[in-house]
């Protein structure tokens, strides 16, 4: 029953949460900048679409999780409840730039039949999640949450941390001391100066020694102040158009996209459930239809990254904000798509500034991925990082120099080919016979055998038969989970009559 409250707009709590939240979506926003202009991208798609088709997923969740929050006030009695923080997801990000993004470019060429493919993708990730959303706890029970968690932290290790450090040191002057400052105040918890958010500090000071010592010439800065402009956020077909793409040529993203999403609603409950215990219950499967439909809803406007509530809501909570700082973030990130801030910002903070803040993400998931499970779980989680790696290597030697690849190992490409699905699946296999649940195990094997048939695993793309040599492998390994199946039913009922005839003695 709905309560009278006197729940406040906006409260002096929710500065240091907006900017918390703030930095976090304007680094996501950079590095789309700056990765898609470098992938080839023109400005008109990076700037005039996909920047204010991601605002708008931003705005729409943003607002809508304050009037959840605020619904959840008035319902409690209670004034200290505190907005979901959300945005796109960082993990999802880097996948849907490099393992759909990338691909659909080298396969078309095209710069705008990619991002429409791209934004295909986006679209159809936002739907699986909102239809995820009335099944996603059932699912949630059947995959180890040290398999998806490990698939994960391979993602984070590999494309986020590992990226990122390598970007990090493109400019060492800026970047180490970026990752001072980040290790300073968020590692070590240490104060900056003026209670600045240590992450918002290290953005500044970064590009404030790029712009001094001259990494950062001042052509790049009249280059950035040059795009601010006006943007209009307007709605296209390119979702419908590429869609014929996504489901004949580029079928294959397919492999990508559907585990990623599983992973982004599992997500979504993880951080639900994490702010339960904070104190502020919410509806997991609601959330999951909005982070959903925000995704969607960033696609019709052209944007192409699937979005997510952040676990540093927790954080929020005990910041003690409100519904206030979500609200300031919608509209901060719908004026500065609109207004051509973002782009501004793009070019002027250098990648080595901000690379840092995404360096600490990928390793703090990759440490949440080993302290959420017990320590019997860690070889399960390190097995399910590993297909990442391989897919990583794969991304970015085999276009140009597959030779190098080649020369390495000839199971790198299959093995980072549906790099999610394999990660999953070699960790789940290794939870369940950690916990000598062999059926378990076996049915995964042959769930493995069929994706790789068709093609989602170990294979470049979809087809029948399309990795023979690994399906035969995962029907022998569920032939030998069978095996130890029925031995250690036998082991259990030769122990229990052992048991019955002590007793009878």
């Amino acid at each position: 029953m709905n309560q009278t409250v006197n729940y406040p707009w906006f409260k002096k709590e929710d500065t240091d949460a907006f900017f918390a939240l703030f930095q976090n979506n304007l680094a996501n926003f950079v590095i789309i900048a700056v990765t898609m202009l470098g992938m080839g991208f023109p400005a008109s798609i990076v700037f005039g679409k996909v920047i204010p088709g991601a605002a708008v997923a931003v705005m729409v969740g943003n607002l809508y999780y304050a009037y959840m929050a605020n619904r959840l006030a008035k319902k409690e009695g209670r004034t200290d409840v505190t907005a979901m923080s959300y945005g796109i997801s960082t993990p999802v990000m880097f996948v849907f730039l490099f393992g759909v993004t990338a691909p659909a470019l080298a396969l078309t060429n095209d710069p705008e039949l990619a991002w429409k493919v791209a934004v295909a993708a986006a679209f159809l990730s936002g739907l699986i999640e909102a239809l995820v959303s009335f099944t996603g706890n059932w699912v949630r029970k059947q995959i180890p949450r040290a398999a998806m968690l490990g698939a994960l932290a391979g993602v984070a290790l590999t494309f986020i941390a590992g990226e990122m450090l390598f970007n990090t040191f493109s400019i060492p002057v800026v970047g180490l001391v970026t990752l001072v400052i980040i290790i300073i105040g968020v590692i070590g918890k240490i104060a900056m100066p003026f209670n600045i958010p240590p992450t918002l500090f290290a953005i500044v000071i970064g590009t404030v020694l790029a712009l001094t010592l001259g990494y950062q010439s001042a052509d790049k800065v009249s280059e950035g102040l040059s795009n601010v402009g006006f943007y209009p956020i307007l709605p296209s077909l390119a979702a419908f158009d590429g869609m014929s793409l996504l489901f004949t040529a580029l079928v294959g993203l397919l492999a990508v996209i559907l585990p990623i999403t599983l992973y982004n609603a599992i997500e979504t409950m993880n951080n639900v459930d994490a702010m339960a215990a904070a104190g502020d219950s919410y509806d997991v499967r609601e959330c999951q239809a909005v982070d959903g439909v925000g995704t969607m809803l960033g696609a019709v406007f052209g944007g192409l990254f699937p979005t997510t509530i952040y676990i540093a809501t927790v954080a929020s909570k005990e910041m003690g904000a409100g519904r206030g700082y979500s609200i300031l973030n919608a509209v901060v990130f719908g004026l500065a798509a609109v207004t051509g801030v973002i782009a501004a910002l793009s070019a002027i903070i250098p990648i080595a500034a901000v690379a840092p803040i995404l360096v600490f993400v990928g390793l703090s998931m990759v440490g949440t991925a080993f302290q959420s499970n017990e320590a019997k779980y860690f070889p399960a989680v390190a097995i399910a990082m590993l297909p990442y790696f391989a897919n990583y290597v794969m991304t970015r030697f085999n276009n140009s120099a597959g030779e190098t690849v080649a020369g390495i190992s000839e199971g790198i490409v299959p093995l980072g080919q549906g790099a999610m699905f394999t990660a999953i699946i070699l960790g789940a296999i290794t939870v369940f016979v950690i916990d000598r649940e062999f059926v378990k195990a076996g049915l995964f094997s042959l769930v493995a055998a069929g994706l790789s048939f068709a093609g989602f695993m170990h294979a470049p793309e979809l087809a029948l038969n399309a990795a023979p040599q690994y399906s035969l492998g995962y029907l022998i390994v569920a032939g030998m989970f069978v095996y130890c199946a029925f031995q250690e039913a036998s082991v259990k009922v030769t122990k229990r009559e052992t048991v019955k005839q002590s007793v009878a003695s």
